[in-house]
């Protein structure tokens, strides 16, 4: 019995990280007309910041807390601004994949370890696509942010992110 609950809780462990980001979801939606701290998605957002080599970057997030809302991720979206993005906190850190399924833009995935700083981006992910991409390593977070736009911000791995967590 010990081993069966050992076996279940990893692979409930190991399979969410994977499935994280994008594994279901329904209709789309925008974040054009989002209230202070909360997006038209209903999830809270917070300001985000990324110490650059050109400078301080700074996004507005919305914060994917729990499994539902994580895996939903930036699903059915049409665009993203410059300026905005999604943040996945993985407590306790661990190694993550995600993937693009029914993600309909490119978008930019940037692993954050647990001492903040960069450990990896993802440039430009493939659109619906199930490959996975994976951490490398334990990461504390995973953003989201429009494709195209860690380069053309001069985001790099090694930069120090503050988090709103």
């Amino acid at each position: 019995m010990r081993h069966a609950l050992r076996l279940a809780l990893f692979i409930g462990v190991a399979v969410l990280p994977i499935a994280a980001c994008h594994a279901g979801g329904s209709a789309p939606f925008s974040n054009a007309n989002a209230t202070e701290n909360e997006a038209e998605s209903g999830l809270a957002t917070e300001t985000l910041s990324i110490a650059t080599m050109k400078g301080e970057r700074r996004f507005t997030v919305e914060i994917a807390q729990t499994a539902e809302e994580q895996s939903r991720g930036l699903m059915f979206r049409t665009k993203l601004a410059p300026d905005r993005g999604m943040i996945f906190p993985m407590l306790p850190p661990r190694d993550v994949a995600f993937w693009m399924k029914n993600t309909l833009i490119p978008l930019d995935m940037i692993f954050i370890r647990p001492n903040r700083t960069i450990a990896r981006i993802e440039a430009n992910t493939v659109p619906e696509t199930l490959d996975p991409v994976s951490s490398n390593e334990p990461v504390i977070a995973v953003l989201e942010i429009a494709g195209g736009q860690a380069v053309a911000q001069g985001i790099a791995p090694g930069d120090l992110v503050t988090l709103p967590f």
